[in-house]
């Protein structure tokens, strides 16, 4: 079973960055098109970033520009580097393969506020 682990959230200000990280047992991080989610309150999980195997990403319209997702195959671990937040990025962000068929893990909070 995979066992996905996000960590890097926190509490930033508004304007601030943020780094987070994804890691999973063995290699399904680098043999997979993974993605970034987020879901937040009272609102349904949306996918927000991928990364195909080979390189090519993808961004939702709301966060393109400001996020980037990126993959580090040596260490097996993929991240999402969120620059420019709003309070409108709060959420819990999630990592999975971009069909979600991995079981969730806990995720991560990221609460803008100042």
């Amino acid at each position: 079973q995979v066992q996905l682990v996000e960590s890097g959230g926190g509490l930033v200000q508004p304007g601030g960055s943020l780094r987070l990280s994804c890691a999973a047992s063995g290699s399904i991080l680098n043999t997979n098109r993974v993605a970034w989610y987020r879901q937040a309150p009272g609102k349904q999980r949306e996918l927000i970033a991928d990364i195909h195997p080979f390189g090519a990403t993808n961004y939702q319209a709301s966060v393109k520009g400001r996020f980037t997702i990126s993959r580090d195959s040596a260490k097996k671990m993929v991240y999402l580097q969120m620059n420019s937040l709003t309070p409108g990025d709060t959420a819990v962000y999630y990592c999975n393969s971009w069909t979600a068929r991995w079981s969730w893990g806990q995720g991560t909070q990221v609460t803008v506020s100042s």
